[in-house]
């Protein structure tokens, strides 16, 4: 069983106890009752242990409660603002600190350039009115005095698609957004949050009786080895098949075979920025959309092993485990062309595993070896970067020039570079999440360990040869 070390916030601990609640009265019975006893039973009171009284505190977890059953359903968007969660930041983002001295440079006024700081009693004072939260005066002032205290939800936000409306709280505009879930994982208070599928999940391994009626396959993101803090990568597959899943199998033979094709169809078009990252790709589409004629034609390797699956089984239902808040949009997307059914995120299997009394570290050992080293890599920045040359070698494609755009700062960067003309790179590899997928933000844990867990597992893979991994693939097309 979990305990609280597992979780880097206590914002993931509570979210894990509603979503593990959920899922053990969607087997055992009670579910028609979630909404009154799960707030009681994780703030049974009298004393509110986080908000002003006990009464909030239950209003904000059946909100969770909510989103752990599937959200808004006419909200389009799989991330949501808990409106009673977000009342507790600040809304004026600069701030004049008492280590203002009082300095007779004034420099902080002079590099103003709407005139909205004057010297008051010999301090700094900033008119909010006039303030367009620059930032220049946070970098002029000789003590640091001036903070620029912008919101963790907004400054997350790479792409600018969370403002404040007329009652101070968070909202996201559904155009902007790109579903990175960048401030789920940063908001201190949980006031944002992605929507779970977990009862679709269990209603697909209900239906299909043991794999009676239609076997169940779970397709796991190689970032799951820095996630396994109870027992070993192989335990946690056998635990994954005491769930009810028929097999599992490695995303990242999906990755091989990405890597194969985007390999194929750079030859032919000679400049390509990849479509593994369902946010990179709709940041693109937002906001660089000249460009997004360069986004490879290849599905991401998600979708890839899912409709590998499907072509040797075609009544198969397949799920896809991993980090990522926005591949729970990209498996609806068209292009995707049914390949999955549903996506659970790292934080739910806890929960899942937890609710169904599995011990990971109790489970005997299934071996996976699907995958290439590279295919395994895929899961940090630039390891797509890295297989793509690899693969190229191996054609005889010498001209392919990478670079790994590690967070969107980044990709906007080099976009931008590209849109001019003055990028020397022809292959563009984004990534949303700084660090890659295993810093994504619906896992358990994120830590500067990850990248050695995931190079290790990469360096463990049977298959150190691309072409030997798609071997399976060729058979099966």
């Amino acid at each position: 069983m979990t305990n609280n070390r597992v979780f880097d916030t206590n914002v993931q601990l509570e979210k894990y106890k509603v979503l593990k609640e959920v899922i053990r009265r969607a087997y055992e019975g009670g579910l028609e009752d979630a909404y009154i006893d799960i707030p009681k039973i994780i703030a049974p009171g009298p004393k509110a242990e986080t908000r002003c009284c006990v009464y909030k505190e239950r209003a904000i977890i059946q909100e969770r409660v909510k989103l752990a059953m599937g959200g808004d359903k006419d909200n389009p968007n799989v991330i949501e603002v808990i409106d009673t969660a977000c009342d507790e930041c600040p809304i004026d983002s600069i701030y004049v600190t008492p280590a203002c001295r009082g300095c007779l440079m004034h420099s902080c006024a002079e590099v103003c350039p709407q005139n909205a700081i004057t010297i008051v009693n010999n301090k700094a004072v900033i008119n909010n009115e006039k303030c367009i939260e620059c930032g220049k005066c946070t970098k002029a002032c000789p003590y640091s005095a001036i903070l620029a205290l912008h919101r963790p939800c907004v400054q997350s936000c790479k792409a600018k698609a969370i403002t404040m409306n007329d009652y101070g709280k968070a909202s996201i505009d559904n155009e902007k957004c790109i579903e990175c879930g960048a401030c789920v994982y940063k908001c201190p208070f949980g006031a944002i949050s992605d929507k779970s599928l977990v009862l679709d999940i269990i209603d697909i391994l209900k239906k299909s009786d043991n794999n009676k009626n239609y076997r169940v396959y779970a397709v796991i993101a190689p970032s799951i080895v820095s996630q396994c803090r109870f027992g070993r990568v192989s335990q946690v597959v056998t635990a994954i098949m005491k769930l009810g899943f028929h097999q599992v199998v490695e995303v990242a033979l999906g990755a091989d075979i990405t890597l194969y094709h985007e390999a194929n169809e750079f030859k032919e078009r000679q400049l390509l920025t990849t479509s593994c990252c369902p946010s990179f790709v709709a940041y693109i589409e937002k906001n660089f959309p000249d460009l997004a004629k360069y986004i490879s034609h290849s599905v991401s390797p998600m979708v890839e092993v899912g409709l590998l699956i499907k072509r040797s089984d075609p009544t198969a239902k397949v799920v896809f485990i991993g980090p990522c808040s926005s591949k729970k949009k990209e498996y609806k997307l068209a292009k995707t062309k049914g390949a999955i059914d549903s996506v659970m995120s790292f934080e739910e299997l806890q929960a899942f595993l937890d609710a169904r009394n599995i011990d990971t570290t109790a489970m005997d050992d299934t071996e996976l070896n699907n995958a290439s080293f590279y295919g395994r890599i895929f899961a940090k920045s630039g390891g797509i970067a890295q297989g793509i040359a690899e693969m190229g070698a191996e054609m005889g494609v010498d001209n392919i020039n990478p670079v790994a755009m590690n967070g969107l700062d980044e990709c906007k960067m080099n976009l931008l570079k590209l849109r001019v003309g003055k990028s020397p790179y022809n292959f563009f590899e984004g990534m949303a999440c700084e660090g890659g997928c295993l810093n994504g933000p619906l896992c358990i844990t994120h830590s500067p360990k990850n990248i050695v867990d995931v190079e290790k597992y990469g360096n463990e893979a049977k298959e150190k040869d691309i072409f030997n991994s798609v071997k399976l693939y060729e058979l099966k097309t």
